[in-house]
């Protein structure tokens, strides 16, 4: 397992800007810290069972259909390559909807948020499932993901009011030093 791989993979997708994070600076500006925890909270926990889920999912498919390993790593990979690309060419100067940062809407928004959807689905198969089957080894690779996530939200909460305007002046070069990495992340994937 390539474990720098991996770990760029993770934070790149978590911490980058997504529905879920921009929803918690929003909730952050308009509603304080206190609001958007209680809606940390919920996409956590979320993000959390959603890691569950594709586990489950990928070890019977991998158990039925070995080969599967192989298509979801091609569609890991292609997925990353396509999230570089909407990085580069993100524009972070548009402005945020305001939404209630409540538990629940937390938790239900990370069932429709496609970037969290193919995020869970692809990560456990292109980078533990190839290594590790057992469920030990899963569990704490799923753990490990969602503590990232958890990272990425409350690194949006605490320092989102700071660095939004760091980003927003100099968000070219952000954008392609993040997507120069999650290609660098596709890559390893084969290597």
């Amino acid at each position: 397992m390539n474990v720098t791989s991996f770990i760029f993979y993770c934070f790149i997708v978590t911490f980058t800007p997504g529905p879920t994070n921009i929803v918690i600076l929003s909730t952050v500006h308009n509603s304080g810290a206190k609001k958007a925890m209680e809606y940390t909270y919920g996409a956590t926990i979320a993000f959390g069972f959603l890691l569950v889920i594709s586990s489950m999912l990928n070890t019977v498919l991998a158990a039925v259909i070995p080969k599967i390993l192989i298509v979801m790593q091609i569609l890991g990979s292609f997925y990353m390559l396509y999230l570089a690309y909407q990085v580069y060419k993100m524009d972070s100067s548009k402005p945020t909807v305001n939404h209630t940062g409540t538990f629940i809407s937390g938790f239900l928004t990370q069932f429709l948020n496609p970037k969290v959807v193919l995020f869970t689905l692809t990560v456990i198969p292109t980078y533990i499932l190839p290594y590790y089957v057992s469920m030990p080894a899963i569990t704490i690779g799923v753990v490990a993901i969602t503590v990232i996530g958890f990272l990425a939200f409350i690194t949006w909460i605490l320092f989102g009011a700071i660095f939004k305007e760091f980003l927003q002046k100099h968000k070219k070069v952000v954008n392609v030093l993040m997507a120069l990495f999650l290609v660098y992340a596709a890559i390893m994937i084969w290597v």
